[in-house]
């Protein structure tokens, strides 16, 4: 700022408890500036990358989840917050690639054939990505080919599939059916979500779980990945 503003706070000068809880202000408030600066000060400061990305990035957007999930934040907020996530993660990716670190789990997720909506499936892929998913898109429109070529390509832990219409939520079925078909149905967590979508659907049509928003998504995928290695 032009005038000498003696409220303008100096990211450098916090010490790293105040930055990391400032980071997850600045995250809420989707301050991607901010948080790339943050992001690079703690690495300056000898943090390792997976440090950073668990203290203050996943941390601050699990507080968004939990926000969102409570209707107190609203998808524009989500989305400017889960913006300012990937500025970070821009920061943090190579870093990770570097030591080796593996990513929590991976994702394949789109939205189901005949069906162009992607808000939600963006939403979930983000907060995926914030809870340190590495998460492979396919968009929107997706045939039962186009699930299954990826599953063989990506070996994913987790399959998403979105659906906004009622008319398109069956077809979430033709999907799972052929992965049993195949005898694959097993090596894959299904997670199933959408407006129309409810748990009774879910269990209908043979998912491991339905979520309600991009939050449940995220919380959902990240337990039953632990589950799964643990057992």
């Amino acid at each position: 700022m032009a005038d000498d503003n003696d409220d303008e706070l100096i990211l450098a000068d916090l010490p790293d408890d105040e930055l990391v809880a400032q980071m997850h202000d600045d995250l809420y408030d989707g301050l991607k500036e901010e948080i790339e600066e943050g992001t690079r000060i703690l690495l300056d400061r000898g943090w390792p990358a997976d440090k950073v990305l668990s203290e203050a990035l996943v941390e601050g957007m699990r507080i968004v989840g939990v926000d969102f999930r409570d209707g107190i934040l609203f998808v524009p907020e989500v989305l400017l917050a889960a913006n300012a996530m990937k500025g970070g993660m821009s920061i943090i990716r190579p870093l990770l690639a570097e030591t080796g670190a593996k990513p929590v789990g991976k994702m394949v997720i789109g939205t189901v054939k005949g069906d162009i909506h992607d808000i939600g499936k963006n939403l979930v892929t983000m907060m995926m990505e914030g809870a340190g998913f590495e998460v492979i898109d396919l968009g929107i429109n997706n045939s039962v080919d186009d699930y299954l070529t990826a599953l063989e390509q990506h070996k994913p832990d987790i399959l998403g599939m979105s659906a906004l219409l009622t008319t398109t939520m069956p077809y979430m079925k033709v999907v799972i059916d052929a992965m049993v078909e195949k005898g694959i149905r097993d090596d894959y967590i299904v997670l199933v979500g959408g407006a129309p979508l409810n748990e009774e659907f879910g269990k209908a049509v043979g998912a491991d779980a339905y979520c309600r928003d991009a939050a449940a998504a995220s919380s959902t995928g990240s337990a039953l990945v632990q589950q799964r290695r643990a057992a």
